[in-house]
């Protein structure tokens, strides 16, 4: 299931995996291999990975699996699966005609999500192998600075977006839009390209689905970082994209500080001050003040 260990560098490369790791998930490789209880562990994850591939209806349950794991894997037998599954995803990719070049990109988050495990631990690992499903079951595709992914309308989201006049049930496709790290400031012209080829890649690549509406779930859309920051900066350019489709009532403090700073456990009263984004989100939480997720859309074919 898993490549040959000779083979494993290049592909773990391919999936951008950081340097400084791929030498020990190499060693490991025969930990997962040479153990029968460790290879059934991860059969099973990789078949609940990739059942219903392709299907936005459904979230595999790897956090119980995956708890499993012997010690020496804690962490990284998450990575062995994704790197098991990756011949299946490719081959749902080619199926539905997806370019090579997005795969490649789209799948590279492996490497990006190990990097922040580094940063933050230190070591080896992954931290969100539930947020990889998506790529690696064909729901979440990286599309110039943006990534999208294939999704269905909830109840309240349903009702707000049916109130401006489009089609909108609950099921019905939706597009949730995300924004990686590591790749660049978030400037208008770089979020129309992404937009421009969401557009182009979901009518050629998934016909049947007609989704009309993109949402974004995010603490960037938080209407108080307006306060702090100038109305040329990019976050606020990238906000007055969006119609509000709902409020948060409930903090979520840690969102800002985990994405801006690369650790959601640092102490507030040492948060630095190098940029006016860590001085909006350092400040106010100093000051008192709560961060929360701001709940976005707006029209796929009319933006």
């Amino acid at each position: 299931m898993l490549p040959d260990a000779d083979d494993l560098p290049e592909l773990l490369l391919d999936l951008a995996v950081p340097h400084e790791d791929i030498n020990e998930l190499i060693a490991l490789r025969h930990t997962v291999t040479g153990d029968p209880g460790t290879r059934r562990l991860l059969e099973r994850c990789v078949d609940e990975l990739l059942r219903d591939l392709g299907a936005t209806d459904r979230t595999p349950d790897l956090g119980e699996l995956l708890a499993s794991a012997p010690p020496a894997l804690d962490g990284i037998l998450a990575v062995y699966v994704f790197v098991a599954a990756l011949p299946h995803t490719l081959a749902h990719h080619r199926e539905r005609g997806i370019p090579a070049e997005i795969s490649r990109r789209t799948l590279a988050d492996l490497g990006r999500h190990m990097a922040v495990h580094r940063r933050r631990h230190g070591r080896a690992g992954l931290h969100s192998p539930r947020w990889l499903a998506h790529h690696f079951r064909g729901e979440l595709y990286q599309l110039g600075r943006l990534q999208f992914e294939r999704a269905q309308l909830g109840q309240r989201t349903s009702t707000v977006i049916a109130a401006a006049g489009l089609h909108a049930l609950p099921g019905t496709p939706c597009l949730n839009l995300h924004i990686p790290d590591f790749h660049g400031p978030l400037t208008p012209s770089a979020c129309d390209r992404s937009l421009a080829l969401a557009r182009e890649f979901f009518a050629l690549h998934f016909p049947e689905e007609h989704a009309e509406a993109v949402l974004c779930h995010s603490w960037l859309l938080d209407p108080q970082l307006k306060r702090y920051l100038s109305a040329q900066s990019n976050i606020v350019r990238f906000q007055e994209r969006f119609r509000a489709a709902r409020e948060d009532t409930e903090p979520a403090d840690t969102e800002p500080v985990q994405f801006v700073f690369g650790n959601p456990d640092l102490p507030v009263a040492e948060l630095p001050r190098r940029t006016s984004v860590e001085r909006a989100v350092g400040d106010h939480l100093r000051a008192g003040g709560h961060w929360y997720v701001g709940h976005g859309w707006f029209p796929l074919r009319d933006e």
